[in-house]
């Protein structure tokens, strides 16, 4: 039987304190043992309460989110799932995911409060998915050493077997991603397209912050863009991308809603099997950190045309579930710690 899982939850908001805690309220594993109203609040009452896991708001009078987090995190780090407004909290949301947050969620505004019960499924699997993290791997970038760009090993064009790299992350996949994309050095030969699992507003914003950190050039995908190396491409969230070759040979990307029946959009399954079609058995699909099963159809298709699949190691991922679906389904080439994973990528290649 599952364990309860003690949640607080901390928000300005009387009114999205109540809503957080009725969501919440609606999975028989999970109660709200207190709700605290900014951050200086929530330090004291993680210090009494010792809950499993704390919802946090951002934007907040007096000690604002990130205070508490980066506050929280040097005492004792607890899993904390920031549930924010992005057009308003983006760049603060990407700093709490730096400062040691495990995940986002996009609350919607107040002009919008019947919606707010549409994300409760979602919160609570991502408070269940915060809640399993290892605490010893939460913890603030500032902690963690962004390795120097892995060299090629070959700069000959003809030696190059692979023609894309792709990749699924969810949970965890922000910090995963701003560790292995800066270290790939500035002449990797091969494109690289990323889903991320992030909500609607922020994946720009990340991309930004992305790229200022690596040497290649890191974009959110825009319709038509062309797939070259030298390129990052991030699906923006709430689309899937995919790929068309054109007459000439060039292949540009296409962002649609469809297909809607899929549990995230974008979806990794979406672009590992539009990679496979228009690649061939010259993808290297890549499985990182997250909560979930996406990327398991994909890299079927991957493997069924002949391409390769690496899946991160279960000892550096924040959540193991998208990689643990692609190993328990036997589709694995190679299973890899985060740490290790430019390096695998390069000799793949």
């Amino acid at each position: 039987m599952e364990n309860i899982l003690r949640v607080l939850v901390v928000d300005d908001s009387a009114y999205v304190r109540k809503v957080v805690k009725q969501m919440l309220s609606r999975s028989p594993f999970v109660e709200v043992v207190g709700t605290a109203k900014d951050g200086e609040e929530a330090l004291e009452m993680v210090e009494r309460l010792k809950p499993d896991v704390v919802t946090l708001d951002l934007i907040m009078p007096n000690v604002d989110g990130l205070e508490f987090l980066r506050t929280q995190m040097a005492r004792r780090p607890v899993p904390v799932v920031v549930v924010s407004i992005a057009h308003e909290g983006g760049e603060q949301a990407l700093a709490a995911l730096d400062a040691g947050a495990v995940d986002c969620l996009q609350k919607p505004t107040a002009l919008a409060t019947e919606k707010i019960f549409d994300i409760a499924d979602e919160l609570i699997s991502k408070v269940k998915a915060a809640s399993k993290v290892p605490l010893n791997r939460i913890k603030p970038m500032d902690d963690r050493a962004i390795a120097p760009p892995v060299p090629l090993v070959s700069k000959s064009r003809q030696d190059i077997r692979v023609d894309l790299v792709a990749i699924g992350i969810s949970t965890g996949g922000p910090q995963a991603l701003s560790y292995l994309i800066p270290s790939l050095s500035a002449d990797f030969p091969v494109p690289v397209a990323i889903v991320l699992h992030m909500p609607v507003g922020y994946t720009e914003l990340y991309a930004r912050r992305l790229n200022q950190l690596s040497q290649l050039e890191v974009l959110e995908a825009k319709e038509g863009q062309e797939v070259r190396s030298g390129l990052v491409l991030l699906a923006p969230a709430g689309q899937h991308m995919t790929f068309v070759r054109l007459s000439g040979g060039k292949v540009v990307t296409h962002l649609s809603a469809r297909p809607f029946d899929t549990l995230h959009r974008p979806a990794a399954d979406v672009m590992f099997q539009s990679a496979a079609q228009v690649w061939g058995d010259k993808v290297l699909g890549v499985v990182m950190t997250g909560m979930g099963s996406d990327g398991k159809q994909g890299a079927a298709w991957i493997k069924s045309q002949g391409g390769m699949i690496l899946t991160e190691a279960e000892s550096s991922c924040i959540v193991y579930g998208m990689p643990r679906s692609v190993v328990e389904a036997g589709l694995s080439d190679k299973v890899v710690p985060l740490d290790q994973m430019a390096a695998a990528i390069i000799n793949l290649l």
